[in-house]
């Protein structure tokens, strides 16, 4: 059996989580010597009596095999911490899931990703703005993660797939069932170009209590959180609690002071949230995000450059340019110039002085010389 069988093993524990089993695998060496661990041995490592007969019984009751074939049957795969796979921003948080269960693709250019999220009860301004917001974004390579709620997250999602970029649902219940059910279909498109996303073994149900632990999920996976409207008491405010407890960054769009729907998101933006108008301004700080995160060395080992990056790179007539001219150069959009240098400048090819000048790198020299060649 292979050694990420164990670790859903230890995630199916009541009581065992990331820390917890961290311990365990520093007392023990190996996560087999911890699922074949005796009573004794469980308590000397320094478990509790609780924990230790829950994971006793755990171990005596499930069959992880027919665990991992009721997972296939239902189109969907598991992965472990110790995965390549396991997303990179996630991996880092102290309560980041033992296990993710997912049907779909995760890609490592998916590193570059933003949460829109907000009221289920949005307007027609909640979502002309989130429209007009994640065109732009995944336009220019962003990964759009939402809920798959109603209101916004619905729309971030459907957007972003309508001009063909990619999006995460993070569930709040088993990967085996789609809630809110009406959105089945909405579900089914973004198997084809991202994924659906849980924490949950199969057959959980949609519990309340479940969401706060699913929205600090949304915020860990991206480099930022935009909400878009949000009352008084909202989901989406604690996805920002969460954001801002992680170092992400919150975003808020600003809306009209007699709406319930934007009491929340404004009571943001007055607590310090960037206010954001255009999609151009979080792609502009997704650069300073990075330095935070360390997302340069995350992508620029594993993510190819494309077509839309290598025409950029080729545009530079000088050792320095201006985004406009570049533009002219290309004849791309704005929001398209700025999310490849946004991603060049993660990957260390292009660089921006005080001046708004962006400059190529020497390692972009090396780079453009070899695909001339």
């Amino acid at each position: 059996m292979e050694e990420k069988s164990y670790w859903l093993g230890l995630s199916l524990t009541p009581g065992i989580g990331t820390k917890r089993a961290l311990r365990l695998l520093n007392h023990f060496g190996d996560v087999r010597n911890i699922w074949g661990a005796s009573r004794s041995d469980l308590l000397n490592a320094g478990l509790d009596e609780t924990t230790t007969a829950s994971l006793l019984q755990t171990r005596s009751t499930i069959k992880l095999d027919e665990v991992e074939a009721r997972i296939r049957e239902v189109n969907a795969y598991f992965i472990c911490q110790r995965d390549d796979a396991y997303p990179q921003h996630l991996r880092n948080l102290p309560d980041a899931p033992l296990v993710l269960y997912v049907r779909g693709t995760l890609l490592k250019e998916d590193d570059l990703a933003i949460a829109v999220i907000g009221t289920r009860s949005a307007t027609a301004y909640g979502k002309d703005v989130t429209r007009m917001l994640v065109k732009d974004l995944a336009g220019a390579g962003v990964t759009i993660i939402s809920g798959l709620a109603h209101g916004i997250d619905a729309m971030a999602h459907r957007t972003a797939l309508d001009v063909g970029g990619r999006t995460f649902a993070v569930m709040g219940n088993g990967i085996d069932s789609i809630y809110p059910r009406e959105h089945k279909n909405l579900a089914n498109d973004i198997l084809g170009a991202g994924a659906l996303i849980s924490e949950f073994p199969l057959k959980s149900q949609p519990e309340a209590h479940h969401f706060p632990q699913r929205n600090r999920l949304i915020s860990g996976l991206s480099l930022g959180v935009i909400i878009v409207e949000a009352p008084e008491k909202s989901g989406a405010l604690i996805t920002a609690t969460f954001a801002l407890e992680q170092g992400r960054e919150v975003y808020g769009v600003p809306g009209n002071i007699f709406s319930a729907a934007s009491r929340g998101v404004n009571q943001l933006l007055q607590e310090g949230a960037k206010l954001v108008t255009s999609a151009q301004d979080i792609l502009e700080d997704l650069v300073i995000t990075r330095q935070q995160l360390t997302v340069r060395e995350a992508i620029a080992e594993v993510v190819p450059l494309s077509e839309t990056q290598i025409l950029l790179l080729r545009a530079f007539t000088a050792e320095s340019c201006h985004m406009d001219d570049l533009i002219r150069a290309t004849g791309f959009t704005t929001p398209m110039a700025v999310g490849a240098l946004t991603t060049l400048e993660l990957q260390g090819y292009v660089e921006q002085d005080r001046g708004g000048l962006y400059r190529i790198t020497q390692a972009a020299h090396i780079l453009i010389r070899e695909l001339n060649h």
